[in-house]
Parts: C-alpha cells; structure tokens; sequence
C-alpha cells in the first residue's frame, strides 16, 4: 500500500466500495439521524401552533358540541332532589341530602359545562384547514415518537449487523497484523467463526432464562435479533475460511500468527473463558454485550461520528488547511506541532480518536513526509493527532462519561480538558523541537500574505456550514452543542461535499448531484467498515469488562484498610492505563463506572479530578503497547509497508520513535494530571 497514492487529491476510498452497501448504511444512518431529531421537531410544531393559534394546546379540529346542559333552576333542581329523598330502613346511616352542599355541586357543574361551551365556541373559530391539517402532523408526530421508542434499539442492531458483515467480509476486523499467508487467513476466520459461535451460544442460554421470567418479551426480541445478527457473522466466516483470496501465499502458522486474531475475538476468547468456567455463567457474553442495546443511541452517535470523518476525508478541507501554513516552509518538526495543535479541534468534532486518524491521517502523513519529516516523527504525530482532542468540546466521549455520573459535568471537564490539552501538546512541541533539531521556521517573503489568500477558498466552506447550522436552529430550534452535535454535524458535512463537488473538482460531464451522490456512497461505504469493526471492538470490550465487575479484583485492588488518597491514585493511574491499553474507550468508560469510579470518589479523590485523570490515561493507553489502537489504526491508512520500513535504520530512539514520543509526552502528563492537583484538596 503506497502512502502517496492514499492521499491523491481525487476523491477514493482506501476500501472497496460496496456501492449497495453503503447506500443502504447511508440511508439507514440518515434515518436515524431523523428520529433522533424527532422530539426537537415536535417541540418545534408545538411552539408554531401556539405562536400560530393562541391557547394551540387546546385547540381541537374535531371538537363535537358538549352534551351538558347548559341553562339550569339551581332552586327549583335543589328542591326537587330533597323531595326525591326517601330513607333506607336497612342502612343505619342513612341522612337526609344537605341542600346546601347539593346545590354547591350544581353550581360547579353549570361552571364546567360553561367552560366547555366556551372551549367548543373557540374550537369553531379557529377550526379551520389548516388548523386541522397542522394538527393532524403534529399528533401524527407525536404518536410515531411514541409507539417507536424501542425502535431505535432494532435500528442500531440494524447498523451493527451491516456494518459487521462488512468489516467480515473485508477481512478488515481490528488485529495487531494482517494475515501474510493463507493458513493466517483460515486461523482468523476460524478464530471469528468460534467467537461469534460461542455468543449464539451464550444467546440461546441467556433466551433459556429468559423464557421462564414474566415480562420479558421485548427482552427476548432482542436477543433472538441478536442471535440472528451472529448467526449471519458464522456464514460469513465459513465461507471466507473456503474462500481465500487469490494474493494470498501458501504458508504455515508461526509462533507470530496469533497477532492476526482480530482484537474483539481475543476479548471475547478471554471473556467466555472466566464466564463459563470459573463464573459458571454461560449468559454472560449476552448479558453483557446486550448493554449496548441499551446504550443504542449513544452507540448510534458513534456511527454518525464514523460517518461525519469519512465525509470530512471526499471534501477538500484538509488540503485546503494545511495550504494556510504551506507558505511557511515551517520545518518538519515545527509542523508536527502545529498539527498537533490544529488536528485537536476537528478530533473532538469526530467524537474519539481513531475516527479523525482514518478519516484523515493519510493527508497528515503525506503532508509531514513532504516537509522532510522521517517516516517514525510522521507515524508519531499521526497516532497522536487523533489522541489530544479527547477533552476538547463537543468529543462524545465526555458526554458518556457526564450522562453515566452524575456528579460530574461536561462544563466542567471541557474546562480542564482544555488546559490539559495545553500541556500536552506544548510537551511534545518541546520533546520533538530538541529531539529533532532544525525546527526554527524560515519563511519565504510575503508568505503572511500568501497565506491570506489561501483562506479564501475556506471562505465558503465556513459559510455553507454556518447556514446549515443556523437553519438547523431556525427550523428546529436546535443549538448546536455536545449533545446535538452528533445530529448536526453529518447534515453539516453533507452539504459540504454537495459544495465541493463543484464543476473544477468532478469528472468530465459529471453532475454536481451525482458527483455529491458518488462521494456521499463513498463515504458511506468507508463508514460501515470502520463502524462494524469499531463497535465489534466496544461490545466485546464491554464483556471483557464484565470480568473486572464479577470478580474481586476491584475489592482487592481498593481494600477497607486503604484510606490514603495517594496510594489510591498510584493504583487508579497503573489501572487505568492497563485498562486503555486493551479497551475500547467507550467500553472502558462503561466499565470504569460501574466498577472504579465509586470506590475511589470514596476514598477522597475529587470526582472531577478522577475522570480527567481516566480520560489521559485512556489516551495514553490508546499509545501504548500492546494494542495501541492509534497506532493501529495509523497503520491501517498508511499502509503495512511503510511502518515495517520506518524501524529499519537509525538509533534505538529514532526506529522506534513512533511509539516513544507518545509515551514521553503523555506519561508525564498522566503524572502532572493525577498527583499535582491532589496537593490542593488531599494533604
């Protein structure tokens, strides 16, 4: 895989397209997109019918005339009802009616009877067309949010199941290396072909429970739904094991080959094994990796999120930001940390790290290696480049943790974040500017001017965004913020790629609208192999985590007799860290709370301070060995090739400078993060 070919200006994927595919995701993404956006629709009809119809609320179109009765001889009805009396000799507390109270009664009623004359009155003044047409809408709206609460749930199963197959049928699962050799690629498949087994299994064990419990019925959809989504991934994995592809060389398995197992299939080896032979609890994997239909509309946001970078990388945008600073001719370790600073943002933008990485770390890979920046700084900066924004506003990642804890805010933690971000990247501003040497930038004459004139074709980019957020807002009365970013940002980026498929940018006698049609497909198809194998990942990282819930190792790890903060924290940096190392982070997350978090807030660590803490040592995990999924993902987009290339010459640090740098930047930081601010609040 040529790195310079990743990168060509013309709009491609790195994957095949599954044209099919992708039109379908795409399609079923943006459906969820729209029943997200329902209940701000709905409000929004709400507020039009009241600023339209005064007292809308009560308005009804097809009001019938009330039965009561309207003119009434309070006296004469008080009178006639005391005469009626007649007392029971078989019930001993039997009293003459109380005239007083009887005509109290009729009082109110001849009130209520008139209010509804009234309302009826209004009804037939403002019962018009149009009234009843916008009535009809929003009751209609109203009704289908109502009756499809749970189908958000089927529509997420839905994604998965696409999405998954595709990642299957791609060979593009998550693992330390590709298959190099045909016995490699049937050990991968078969490993898949067990894994996905034993859930279908642990399904059927978990539906066995479930048939004896009252009340189960939606529950029991679901895992059937599941069942069947597995049972699919089983097929796909017996025919890729017939099937192998013709590049692929004879060759036997070697002590390295267990590196191609695909990341989720160790977790969920590892997962089983602890369930059903030291726990007894053959449902677990279920039961566990069930709790994302539970969180599906988080785990939806995550898509939106794939599909938002994937559509960032069929636009210009990268190119057309990195030619604000060509003029320059910044060095290259200058422009490393000036990426690193720059590529923050847009990481929280894409909700979490790896997603901004393959969406576009093939650009800032070509960009650094043309400064003159060694393949190891490239790879380094590329890896991180997906890492620091996880603080930033409006990254999901904070949302999840402030949804799922109550004592913390996202305010707050965009707030520290911010400054943690600060001196990370200055960190590794200093750690590659004297590590580097030639790092003081030599402008060329008039390149502040140059660079002037390189914004103005970002120009309407900003503009076509800003409108699409404003009349979001206008339309739907929906600010644009951490919570609704994953909803607006796909709308946002969307058009953006309708603007760049202008008539300079597209194929000899190609349309703008199938030009924007082609790219979006594109884009679509990209996202459901990075879907399928980003959520595989998380759902078996949250069954790996039920192990660390069932056992002891949290009891044993936080003793009663542990009282001291600090030593509390030793543990809860070692920990967490290990912890990012092997997980997703959004699994990670989950886990952390149900587990971790409690017993240190307990022991007198600040809330705030505790989850700041998880979030960088998530982030060094992310870099670390033995998964370091950045580093796994850069690979991913840059290709095997270059990064096997890049540690065959050159001191200790300089061939293996792509995973120390991160390690000497974030390891400090984790330190600073975690001790310096229990000097304030612990002593």
């Amino acid at each position: 895989m040529n790195w310079r070919a990743l990168t060509a200006p013309a709009a491609r994927t790195l994957y095949p397209v599954h044209r099919l595919h992708g039109v379908i995701l795409l399609l079923l993404l943006l459906f969820t997109l729209l029943l997200g956006m329902g209940n701000s629709l709905h409000s929004r009809l709400l507020w039009v019918g009241e600023q339209t119809w005064p007292d809308y609320y009560l308005l009804n179109p097809d009001a019938t005339e009330p039965s009561c009765q309207l003119e009434m001889d309070v006296d004469a009805e008080v009178k006639k009802r005391v005469e009626a009396y007649q007392p029971d000799p078989d019930d001993l507390f039997s009293s003459p009616p109380n005239p007083e109270a009887i005509r109290q009664s009729l009082e109110r009623n001849l009130e209520l009877c008139q209010q509804e004359y009234a309302l009826y009155e209004q009804n037939l003044e403002h019962a018009t067309p149009a009234l009843g047409l916008f009535k009809t809408i929003e009751q209609g709206l109203a009704d289908f949010l109502l009756d499809n609460i749970e189908l958000t749930k089927y529509l997420f199963i839905a994604m998965f199941a696409m999405a998954a197959a595709i990642a299957a049928l791609d060979a593009d699962h998550i693992a330390l290396r590709l298959p190099r050799n045909r016995a490699e690629w049937r050990f991968s498949q078969a490993t898949q072909f067990v894994v996905n087994g034993m859930m279908v299994g642990s399904l059927n064990a978990y539906l066995g429970k479930l048939a004896s419990s009252p009340g189960s019925e939606g529950t029991v959809d679901l895992q059937y739904a599941w069942a069947t989504v597995f049972g699919l991934f089983m097929v796909i994995n017996a025919v890729r094991f017939v099937n192998v592809p013709e590049r692929m060389k004879n060759g036997r398995l070697a002590l390295s080959s267990g590196l191609v197992m695909p990341l989720y299939c160790a977790m969920g080896l590892i997962a089983m094994s602890y369930f059903f032979f030291v726990d007894g609890y053959a449902s677990g994997l279920a039961i566990y990796f069930g709790m994302m239909s539970n969180l599906s509309s988080m785990f939806i946001n995550i898509g939106l999120y794939v599909l938002v970078g994937m559509v960032l990388k069929q636009t210009r945008l990268p190119e057309l930001l990195l030619n604000v600073i060509k003029p320059f001719n910044l060095p290259a370790p200058m422009l490393a940390s000036v990426i690193i600073f720059a590529t923050a943002f847009p990481t929280a933008f894409t909700g979490a790290s790896g997603i901004f990485i393959l969406a576009v770390g093939g650009v800032v890979y070509d960009e650094l290696r043309r400064a003159g920046a060694g393949r190891q700084l490239s790879l380094a900066t590329t890896a991180m480049s997906g890492s620091l924004g996880v603080v930033l506003n409006p990254c999901l990642l904070i949302v999840v943790v402030a949804a799922l804890n109550k004592e913390v805010t996202t305010t707050e933690m965009y707030s520290w974040g911010f400054w943690v971000f600060i001196m990370s990247a200055s960190l590794f501003s200093l750690i590659v500017c004297k590590t580097q040497g030639n790092w003081k930038p030599r402008p060329a004459p008039g390149a502040f001017r140059t660079s002037l004139v390189q914004m103005k074709p970002l120009v309407p980019y900003v503009l076509v965004g800003a409108a699409v957020i404003l009349a979001i807002w206008a339309i739907l009365g929906l600010k644009f913020n951490e919570y609704s970013a994953p909803m607006i940002l796909p709308l946002v980026m969307l058009a953006l790629v309708f603007l760049d498929a202008g008539s300079d940018r597209r194929e000899l006698g190609e349309t703008r609208l199938r030009a924007f049609w082609k790219r979006s497909s594109y884009a679509a198809s990209d996202s459901a192999v990075h879907i399928g194998a980003l959520l595989a990942l998380i759902g078996f990282s949250i069954c790996l985590g039920g192990i660390l819930e069932r056992s002891d190792i949290v009891h044993a790890l936080f003793p009663e007799n542990l009282t001291s903060p600090w030593i509390a924290m030793l543990v809860i940096v070692v920990m967490l860290t290990f912890i990012g190392m092997v997980m997703d982070p959004f699994g990670a997350v989950i886990l952390v709370s149900a587990t971790i978090a409690q017993p240190a807030i307990q022991l007198g660590i600040d809330p705030l301070h505790f989850w700041i803490v998880c979030l960088v040592a998530f982030e060094l995990g992310y870099l670390s060995p033995p998964v370091a999924l950045n580093h796994l993902l850069t690979r991913q987009v840059v290709g095997e090739t270059e990064v096997l290339a890049a540690e065959r010459t050159g001191t200790f640090w300089h061939r293996y400078e792509r995973l120390l740098l991160p390690l000497a930047v974030m390891g400090p930081t984790l330190l600073l993060v975690a001790f310096v601010p229990m000097l304030f609040y612990a002593l």
